[in-house]
């Protein structure tokens, strides 16, 4: 038999009988958890479910249970629930006189063969608690749950607390039928079984009582249900589809992605948000609501694969979703009531919204405000450069721009990074020698002073470095050039971080050999080192004031659309 999940109120759970196995460890709630259920429970509203004669529930976490040869069920996972469930229930009963008292679960543990009596005696414990480690936190837990109640305001309503924490508040019946309990106990506990909300819907639209036909077809509508789940999950998995989507957003199982953008009352304090809103709405009409509500799960994947197989909306959509200027719920429901123009219209609106009060004639590397400003510039002008090559089929990889770490890079150097120790100062100066222009003035003064510098002598080296650096920027005139729009680009970490604070033909030799070696490489980073702007035969060494100014116009004119420049 396959496994079955359901709800199951407080109340129902006191025509069981539990059984706690040895191999559980012993009851070790301390005060902290038992007075956050409490809280949870008090500070809890039920609500009536519109057109519907139920109200809203508050929801514990999954019990795992497997029914053993008597009768009873064996407790494989959530016995420290339970053991408190029972406490309150049992305090609650206090209430009363004996034969006015609700019938509780029975509870016992394999190991402790005296714990049912000492559950009946927790007003008057016979047993020496501090004998008996577990009849200790139990005891102990029970004080807490007195002083809870105790403390209470003097209009606090007992009875609604009553009322809540036995027919609205449900737990989560997981009920197993493996038959190595304890496999499943330890899978649980390492990890590898995820009762995660993706997980618990999918045993709601997989329940053979959701359908109302029997047999054979139930079994086929479950198969379908499950192959388009396992396709859909399967192709979540390809990064770039998945980034695409999300951002960054890191979830074991992907398809619940798109269960928590279909929740109408998403509360993120509450784990199992997401499974209590499709428990309700499946609960309904059955069969109608499982096919209806797999119906939207497979219309939101269909419309996510249409936008990643278009390659203009898959950029612009992306660089949206990736700057979180929107989230892709909002686009989801604003496609579902436009034309396909208008939604491309209304994206082209969302881009130029994004780009306001922007301006890149100030924009100057350094503030942080800014730094963001110019890295969401850059990451617009290296998507928009990809898509006007009409015959170019690749795509911008937001799977590598979000899992990476990306910098601001200047083209030519700056002064102010200068090597430290003396290995690095030593190879700095053995890359620079072979590319000083002969051609500029102290070009030979320079070399002579290269081969003949005392990298100990720090005064030395650091006049050495600016002079060497001002070599290869002798085209530049002001510190704004230097840290202008039209000397920055964007490049991965590794790479920026790998060559540090190398002069313009260091850097282009280290792009071009990460580009060969299939690092990916933004298109306007690598147009800058290839000198795709400058004019024949070009300066391969330096970073011209031509080059600079041709950057400066591509820029400018692949912006134009989207942004005053």
């Amino acid at each position: 038999m396959e496994n079955t999940l359901q709800l199951k109120t407080i109340n129902e759970l006191n025509q069981y009988s539990f059984l706690i196995p040895a191999y559980q460890r012993g009851y070790r709630w301390t005060v902290q958890e038992v007075e956050d259920l409490l809280n949870d429970i008090n500070e809890f509203i039920p609500k009536q479910i519109e057109n519907t004669e139920e109200k809203t529930w508050y929801c514990l976490q999954p019990i795992v249970i497997k029914k053993n040869e008597i009768g009873s069920y064996e407790v494989i996972d959530g016995q420290q629930r339970l053991t408190t469930i029972f406490l309150v229930l049992h305090y609650l009963n206090q209430d009363f006189v004996e034969n006015r008292r609700s019938k509780l679960f029975n509870l016992s543990y394999e190991t402790r063969n005296n714990l049912p009596d000492f559950l009946i005696s927790l007003e008057n414990p016979t047993t020496d608690t501090s004998s008996n480690i577990d009849f200790y936190h139990i005891f102990q837990a029970y004080k807490t749950i007195g002083k809870w109640f105790e403390d209470r305001a003097i209009n606090f309503d007992k009875d609604d607390f009553r009322s809540k924490f036995r027919f609205n508040t449900k737990v989560i019946w997981y009920e197993s039928f493996e038959k190595d309990s304890i496999s499943v106990f330890t899978r649980l506990n390492i990890g590898k079984i995820s009762l995660s909300n993706a997980e618990l819907v999918k045993a709601l639209f997989l329940n053979s009582s959701n359908f109302e036909d029997t047999g054979y077809k139930i079994k086929q509508k479950q198969i379908e249900i499950a192959n388009e789940w396992d396709n859909i999950e399967r192709n979540f998995q390809d990064n770039k589809l998945w980034y695409f989507i999300t951002g960054n957003k890191k979830q074991t199982n992907r398809i619940e992605f798109i269960f928590d953008l279909m929740n109408k009352d998403l509360d993120k304090k509450d784990t199992y948000s997401t499974f209590r809103f499709f428990s309700n709405i499946v609960s309904a009409d059955s069969r109608e609501n499982i096919e209806d509500n797999w119906k939207k799960v497979k219309d939101y994947y269909m419309r996510f694969i249409e936008w990643y197989q278009d390659r203009e909306l898959y950029h612009k959509i992306g660089f949206l979703i990736c700057i979180n200027y929107t989230n892709i719920n909002t686009l989801y429901e604003k496609s579902s009531k436009m034309k396909k123009q208008e939604f491309r219209n209304y994206l082209d609106e969302q881009i130029k919204e994004s780009l306001s009060g922007i301006d890149v004639t100030l924009l100057s590397y350094g503030d942080s405000k800014e730094n963001m400003e110019i890295k969401k510039i850059l990451l617009l002008y290296n998507i928009l450069t990809m898509l006007r090559n009409e015959k170019d089929n690749s795509l911008f990889p937001f799977d590598l721009y979000k899992t990476d770490s990306w910098d601001i890079e200047h083209i030519t150097s700056v002064k102010e990074s200068i090597p430290q120790k003396s290995e690095a100062k030593k190879d700095w100066l053995s890359d620079v020698i072979i590319y000083i222009d002969d051609g500029l003035p102290n070009a030979n003064n320079l070399k002579k002073r290269i081969t003949n510098c005392d990298i100990d002598n720090a005064d030395e080296f650091s006049k050495l470095f600016e002079d060497i650096v001002s070599h290869f920027n002798y085209h530049v005139k002001t510190d704004d050039e230097i840290n202008g729009l039209s000397n920055l680009t964007l490049l991965d970490s590794n790479t920026n971080r790998s060559y540090k604070n190398a002069i313009f033909p260091i850097k282009r030799k280290t792009i071009i050999d990460r580009d060969k070696s299939g690092s990916f490489i933004p298109i306007g980073t690598k147009n800058v080192f290839l000198k795709y702007f400058s004019e024949y035969p070009p300066k391969i060494s330096f970073w011209t004031q031509d080059d600079r100014e041709k950057y400066d116009s591509d820029l400018r004119n692949i912006l134009s659309e989207y942004m005053e420049v």
